[in-house]
């Protein structure tokens, strides 16, 4: 297969997005004919950002990156891959905790969707540390976010958890 034909698709709530979502963004996008990032409506989290924010955040943080698509989703992934010709589903690792729960959920994607294949990328090695709930605690506590998202995200960020939104 022709990897310019192929559709891949990169989810996640993205509450906060980090670089490191933004560093398996790049990347993925260079692998794939297009790369659509899902910005999941999870009614079993409590996010700080609504999807409608969310969303709106990722397209102003990957304005120079012209082919990404970014699009609101809710239930399963892969019935949404699916839905847009999603062929790949790319998944970022940070550390062997990561690799166990992405592991079954790949191979419980598997089984719903067989034609659905998960590729994983190792988040950069200046981003292995940094996850989204650590960023919004530091952020609650007043420390420095701005050198783990981006700017857009760090003011927003910062506006909401003083009351300001």
């Amino acid at each position: 297969m022709d990897r310019s034909t192929v559709t891949a698709l990169y989810p996640g709530t993205f509450d906060v997005l980090t670089h490191g979502h933004l560093d398996i963004i790049r990347r993925a996008a260079g692998l794939f004919g297009q790369l659509i990032v899902g910005v999941a409506d999870d009614g079993q989290k409590s996010p700080l950002f609504s999807v409608e924010e969310r969303v709106e955040l990722l397209r102003e943080s990957v304005i120079d990156l012209p082919d990404i698509v970014v699009k609101p989703f809710s239930g399963l992934t892969v019935e949404f891959a699916q839905s847009i010709g999603a062929k790949v589903l790319v998944r970022g690792l940070r550390a062997g905790s990561d690799f166990e729960y992405e592991l079954m959920m790949a191979l419980m994607n598997r089984q719903l969707a067989p034609g659905v294949e998960t590729v994983f990328l190792a988040a950069a090695h200046d981003q292995i540390f940094v996850s989204s709930s650590l960023v919004r605690e530091v952020g609650r506590l007043g420390g420095d976010i701005e050198s783990f998202v981006p700017r857009p995200v760090a003011q927003r960020l910062l506006q909401k958890l003083s009351g300001g939104e």
